[in-house]
């Protein structure tokens, strides 16, 4: 659900209220995660969401520069996906999406391309088949990178820019050796960005096992310290061959750094769920029965699903101006503008970072636990 990275890479239209909203259209999948949340879900609630009710939030598209159709499920299974993207374009935003491309075939990639798509991430879990193939289980690399090669044909022949086109690699401990191939593996197949992204949402003890960030600020015990060193040594080579290459790869950290708001950013962002609920972001409303699991820098919590309205029934700024929900983004409000004084008062590099880290407010209690705000 890494889709925030793929915005990076456009330049900036001319700024509306919102940077992105994110539409889950369906929360099925073709295949099997194992860094899914559903790997150990009971109860998980399957659905579409009806192009009918779809059709109701199309009035807001003016004032959101990017839609990205995407939630805990494929979007290409949703039986309207092409007529639905056409529908985002016809107001004026962008249209994305994040996709294993398991069901692709060439008359599929034929319509994305016609229905205006402007951007997509194709989602990798190694270079070589082995790899891959073991963590996406029912997903096959050899297939996926054909997929790409035909997007990238069919667009050559039409001289089309769009989509454009970017993988969207799972960094993991099973899978990060091979990284620094991953650059050479982006250049064959015609791709030219790539974002390394980190498991954030963890609920078992394979997935808490298989991420590669330090939850702690310092080093740590020396084992710890030392894989860190190693993965970290793992990145740099990727990224020199990366420049070698001329192919973009964004990173993120593997140790906390200190964040006033999330990536995900619920000042200018949000999730709608195939239901119709309004949240934060998407790791804040699941296909789930509450209260429902996640581990957190090694310890378990239980979460409930948070959303501040059902935009099917209530209009946007009902929802938008709900006090609960204006209460929720103004603790990043807060933790900005603090962010904003330090930076103006010090000079000092050292003394600011203790400043800011005594100055910030809390996040908001369900991001608390969020590893996303270690920055990684």
């Amino acid at each position: 659900m890494n889709w925030l990275d793929l915005l990076k890479f456009f330049k900036k239209p001319k700024i509306k209220p919102f940077s992105a909203w994110q539409i889950e259209l369906t929360t099925r999948c073709p295949i099997n995660c194992k860094m899914c949340i559903r790997e150990t879900a009971d109860g998980w609630l399957f659905g579409d969401m009806r192009i009918e009710d779809f059709k109701k939030l199309t009035p807001y598209f003016k004032d959101v520069e990017t839609v990205i159709l995407e939630g805990w499920g494929d979007s290409l299974l949703h039986k309207d996906f092409v007529e639905i993207i056409r529908l985002v374009k016809a107001e004026g935003a962008r249209a994305g999406f994040v996709t294993s491309g398991s069901i692709l075939n060439k008359d599929y990639i034929s319509e994305l391309i016609n229905a205006g798509t402007d951007l997509i991430g194709f989602s990798l879990a190694g270079v070589t088949p082995r790899t891959h193939n073991s963590i996406r289980v029912g997903s096959d690399l050899n297939s996926l990178l054909g997929h790409i090669q035909t997007f990238n044909q069919i667009k050559a022949d039409k001289r089309l820019k769009k989509p454009s086109l970017h993988v969207i690699y799972l960094v993991l401990k099973d899978n990060i050796s091979e990284i620094p191939l991953l650059p050479q593996l982006a250049k064959e197949i015609g791709i030219e960005d790539v974002v390394l992204t980190n498991l954030i949402h963890v609920t078992n003890e394979w997935q808490e096992g298989q991420r590669v960030f330090n939850c702690n600020r310092g080093q740590g015990v020396k084992g710890a310290s030392d894989r860190l060193n190693l993965y970290q040594q793992l990145l740099r080579e990727a990224e020199a061959n990366a420049k070698e290459l001329k192919i973009t790869l964004r990173t993120h950290p593997l140790s906390p750094i200190d964040i006033a708001v999330c990536e995900e950013n619920p000042l200018r962002n949000l999730y709608i769920s195939v239901d119709g609920k309004v949240s934060p972001c998407v790791y804040l409303y699941q296909p789930l029965p509450s209260p429902f699991k996640s581990i957190y820098c090694g310890k378990e919590y239980t979460m409930n699903s948070l959303s501040f309205g059902d935009i099917f029934k209530e209009s946007f700024d009902t929802i938008w101006n709900n006090l609960e929900y204006a209460k929720f983004r103004d603790c990043f409000t807060q933790r900005k503008m603090m962010a904003g004084e330090v930076y103006s008062l010090f000079s000092d590099t050292a003394e600011l970072k203790k400043f800011e880290k005594a100055r910030l407010s809390e996040p908001p209690e369900p991001c608390r636990t969020c590893h996303k705000m270690l920055g990684v």
